[in-house]
């Protein structure tokens, strides 16, 4: 491809995405390095996911348009999630699910007609990359609807749509560089695996903290009672 300034806008957004990304996944949550880190992801994801859009866009591509409006949508919801610490749903909430609910069922359309339209094959997009993508849209728009059903979210519940946009997001960025890109880096990093191990570790982060949250949670449900409590039921 053709090398341009949005091109170096959207390799840029992604190196910074990934190296802001598993800094904040890495340090003490809540605090200010934490912070820092954290919004310098969200807006490198911005830069990444508009630019990736844009250039799809040039190339009469779909998927990649809709990848990059999904990934906005995932860090935008993640950093507005942390921010509203009362939990409450507004009508920012509401108008964010329009987002992945517009997606899905536009990636389903496309992909039904795309199915009987062979002639759509010059778009260079694989046909079963419509439906997983629309499903992963529909999946997240019904996370959002749960919310609003339940008027809050609160808690651990929280935090775990916090982490898991935000290391979803850090998956997007990291299949950008280490796979999209794999000829960038040296040989022994592409035959040993490394590269495959780095994208996917954002999917272990989001097991190793929905473990750790639930455990959380346990212990704030059924807290361990304390030596002088203990005494005091013995006395």
């Amino acid at each position: 491809m053709q090398f341009s300034p949005m091109l170096a806008l959207h390799i840029a957004g992604g190196t910074l995405g990934l190296l802001s990304g598993f800094a904040a996944a890495f340090l003490r949550k809540g605090s200010n390095r934490h912070r820092i880190t954290g919004n310098v992801f969200v807006v490198s994801m911005l830069m990444l996911g508009g630019t990736g859009g844009y250039l799809g866009f040039m190339k009469h591509q779909i998927v990649n348009p809709c990848m990059g409006i999904l990934t906005a949508y995932l860090v935008i919801t993640a950093w507005w999630t942390a921010r509203r610490r009362d939990g409450r749903v507004g009508s920012f909430d509401k108008a964010a699910l329009m987002v992945p609910l517009a997606l899905s069922a536009f990636l389903f359309s496309y992909g039904f007609g795309f199915m009987h339209s062979p002639t759509s094959a010059k778009s260079g997009d694989v046909r079963s990359a419509f439906f997983i993508f629309g499903f992963l849209s529909l999946f997240f728009a019904i996370g959002d609807l749960r919310m609003l059903v339940r008027g809050s979210i609160t808690g651990t519940q929280r935090l775990a749509r916090h982490l898991s946009r935000m290391c979803l997001s850090l998956f997007v960025a990291a299949g950008s560089v280490f796979i999209a890109r794999a000829h960038l880096f040296p040989v022994f990093m592409r035959k040993s695996g490394m590269l495959f191990a780095l994208s996917f570790l954002p999917l272990l982060l989001i097991i190793f903290w929905r473990v750790r949250l639930r455990s959380r949670k346990r212990y704030q449900e059924n807290p361990v009672p304390r030596r002088t409590e203990a005494y005091a039921v013995r006395a």
